[in-house]
């Protein structure tokens, strides 16, 4: 039976970035993620556990991937009201690409705030080789 939903309650370290990759490419497999998929959603869960890591004092997160139809959807809550920027990149620089890229390479990113923090979320296509709806 394949899985729907997986969800952690994790506090970020930048030491176990790698792992989380690791983790959710298996994880968006097991949600029916192909490889190509799976590989966008490591990318994208590493550059949120990043952005914890730079900007996010405290470290306390929620990670959740779903499946909702033909997407897998991923959502990191972290602590902090600071709503993340999405903007063009200044190739010059050695930082501030990841989330533009990220929005480029999916279905979608975005985030919500709450009284407590934000949720930033980007949802991908279970199978790269599907045509879009």
């Amino acid at each position: 039976m394949r899985r729907e939903a997986y969800a952690a309650a994790i506090v970020v370290d930048a030491d176990e970035v790698a792992w989380w990759r690791d983790r959710v490419a298996a994880i968006a497999g097991a949600l029916g993620a192909d490889r190509s998929t799976a590989d966008v959603v490591r990318l994208g869960v590493s550059e949120l556990l990043s952005n914890v890591v730079r900007h996010v004092d405290d470290r306390r997160c929620l990670l959740d991937l779903r499946r909702e139809g033909p997407f897998v959807t991923v959502r990191l809550f972290d602590r902090s009201r600071a709503a993340p920027a999405v903007r063009a990149p200044d190739w010059t620089a050695e930082s501030g690409r990841g989330l533009w890229l990220l929005r480029e390479m999916t279905a979608g990113v975005g985030y919500t705030l709450t009284r407590e923090g934000k949720w930033v979320w980007f949802r991908c296509r279970v199978a790269a080789t599907e045509p879009p709806d």
